[in-house]
């Protein structure tokens, strides 16, 4: 997760569809704090375009908890993003990893950006 993180936001597509194992449920959703939801169609994120990826910066996760049942597994953490302008995003995140060929990937994430208080 960490390494999708970085290579998001350095517009790495290829380091970041290998993050990814697109399935025929994978799902992404994206709320804003203007209550916002966005449904993120999966393949976007195998197939990305570097200019519609991140803008450099970085990212801190905090506060992992996770639940790993043979393959499958889900992790909550949240992140705090910082733009290389230096603004800052919030977000509380579940991801879904399967492991494909012995290797975690990612097969669907929810986020939720939030304002703090």
């Amino acid at each position: 997760m960490e390494k999708e993180s970085a290579t998001w936001r350095a517009a790495d597509s290829k380091g970041h569809s290998e993050c990814w194992y697109i399935q025929p449920y994978s799902r992404i959703l994206i709320s804003t704090p203007e209550g916002v939801t966005m449904d993120i169609p999966p393949t976007v994120m195998i197939n990305t375009n570097p200019n519609a990826m991140g803008n450099g910066g970085f990212s801190v996760n905090t506060n992992y908890k996770m639940s790993i049942n043979g393959n499958s597994a889900w992790v909550s953490h949240d992140e705090e993003s910082t733009a290389k302008d230096g603004k800052k995003t919030f977000s509380h995140e579940i991801r879904l990893l399967e492991k494909i060929e012995g290797q975690w990937k990612l097969v669907g994430q929810s986020i939720h950006i939030y304002n703090p208080k």
